[in-house]
């Protein structure tokens, strides 16, 4: 524990971050900032002044979890101002606000002023938990009410934009405890699939410039990141209103020096275009990795989901991709048991997934969300049923995964390596995204090298040992 006197000298901040990579960096960038008023992490046996939750919103299960985490960190620290922010804080503040060591919560478009609501929480130095006194409101940006017109309820701070007024675009590029830097480019969504409540948490579609992306991709590099994930809601939209669109973004990034690898993270099959494929195909910095959303397979229920492609254009899609760069790792994304998913419609869904030449599957169990049109929709699938199709499409998930690992057995490829626990192997992944565990020296943490993949691991790993050679370069 700490001892009471340096409470005057250090502040502390616990950070818990749910849901997705996006919010991951935006979590990490807020900890950036708040390190530059004098904050650190919290290592183990110590305790917080301040903790900060960014949250998820994506299911039913991803609210619960918001709630569980911020009550069981209340618990274990009942003297500790709360800030909540993420999705769930902006679609739900009113009820974030009522539970129980909430000094704060923070909308989308609010989370780069936490630091200012910290600050106001004790101007001069952060004192004592048990000396901490109810938050008001902080001065000049006064509190708004949250999207369902509530008001701030009790002692918190509610500070939440409406979701339709959010217009402004918050960069972050950000490594957090990991070798990846992860890099903002595009934030909301103007899809407005019947079954996501995204738009409703993160606003319409808004992105970076191509020069603000660019200089942080240099600091990135300057920082020693090896590799950037491109994060957004809606990467392809990138340039949206503007004259500048994705595949320029990338152009632009793929000629900064030092970062000598990017991948793509989720990108919709009909912004997935034939250009972009072919400029992966030929970079040598963007990785031969994608993530493309499918969620049915069916294009009765994709048709219910108001998604902007069919199974046609998707087939074509993944044939694309495989024929450019037939080592290409292809993750998919799946809802199963969707509003109208009927038997036979989830049949038609697992024939076409099963057809298809990917690497594995993200499965999700459809979840009921509050306010969105597909409960409007007939045919409510079971929750027995619902589940049982999720294991099967797991079963599927996994025997697809290993028929695309099993074909790189005894090939060498380049790796970037990851630090582990002492003791502990250096883990990584490979250019193609295949999880690797290597006996190897620290000192080749955040280093690509060649690797001979030997055999299947534990966990999906494929265990590995340094390669004397270089990979031939039409595996580069």
């Amino acid at each position: 524990m700490i001892d009471p006197k340096t409470l005057s000298q250090e502040r502390i901040a616990l950070y818990h971050t749910l849901g997705c990579k996006l919010n991951f960096a935006e979590t990490s960038t807020v900890a950036q900032t708040l390190a530059g008023r004098g904050f650190r992490r919290m290592a183990k046996g110590e305790t917080p002044h301040v903790i900060v939750v960014n949250t998820c919103s994506v299911t039913e299960l991803a609210d619960k979890k918001s709630r569980q985490t911020i009550r069981s960190l209340h618990r274990r620290y009942p003297d500790v101002p709360i800030i909540v922010t993420g999705c769930y804080a902006q679609l739900q503040c009113e009820a974030v606000a009522s539970i129980p060591g909430v000094a704060v919560v923070a909308g989308q478009d609010q989370k780069d002023l936490i630091a200012d609501f910290i600050d106001h929480l004790s101007p001069c130095e952060v004192p004592s938990p048990h000396d901490v006194t109810p938050l008001q409101p902080y001065s000049d940006n006064a509190a708004r009410a949250c999207d369902s017109d509530n008001a701030p309820s009790g002692n918190a701070l509610i500070d939440v934009t409406p979701t339709k007024d959010i217009r402004r675009f918050i960069p972050s590029c950000s490594r957090g405890e990991r070798t990846r830097f992860f890099l903002k480019v595009q934030d909301g969504c103007d899809y407005f699939c019947t079954y996501c409540t995204i738009p409703m948490a993160r606003g319409r579609s808004r992105s970076g410039t191509i020069d603000q992306l660019v200089a942080q991709a240099a600091d990135a590099a300057a920082q020693g990141g090896k590799e950037i994930v491109i994060t957004g809601v809606n990467i392809g939209d990138f340039g949206k209103g503007r004259d500048d669109s994705f595949i320029d973004l990338i152009r632009a990034l793929d000629q900064v020096d030092g970062i000598e690898r990017y991948r793509i993270s989720s990108i919709e099959p009909n912004l997935l275009t034939d250009e972009i494929i072919d400029f992966v195909a030929n970079s040598q910095r963007f990785m031969p990795h994608f993530h493309v959303p499918l969620q049915s397979g069916s294009d009765q229920v994709l048709r219910l989901m108001r998604r902007h492609y069919d199974t046609a254009l998707f087939r074509h899609r993944m044939e694309q991709i495989r024929q450019a760069m037939p080592h290409a790792f292809i993750g998919v994304d799946l809802i199963v048991g969707a509003r109208g998913e009927t038997q036979e419609e989830f049949q038609r869904s697992r024939d076409f997934i099963d057809s298809l030449p990917i690497s594995r599957l993200h499965v999700f169990t459809y979840s009921e969300r509050p306010g969105t049109r597909a409960l409007s929709i007939g045919h409510v699938v079971p929750q027995e049923e619902k589940h049982r199709r999720t294991r099967e499409m797991i079963r599927l998930s996994d025997r697809k995964l290993v028929e695309f690992s099993r074909q790189f057995i005894g090939t060498v490829r380049p790796a970037l390596l990851e630090h582990a626990a002492p003791g502990e192997p250096l883990g990584g992944f490979t250019d193609n995204y295949l999880r690797i565990s290597v006996e190897a020296p620290a000192t080749l943490d955040n280093t690509v090298v060649p690797v001979h993949l030997d055999a299947f691991g534990p966990e999906e790993t494929i265990l590995a040992t340094l390669a004397p050679e270089a990979p031939p370069p039409s595996l580069l």
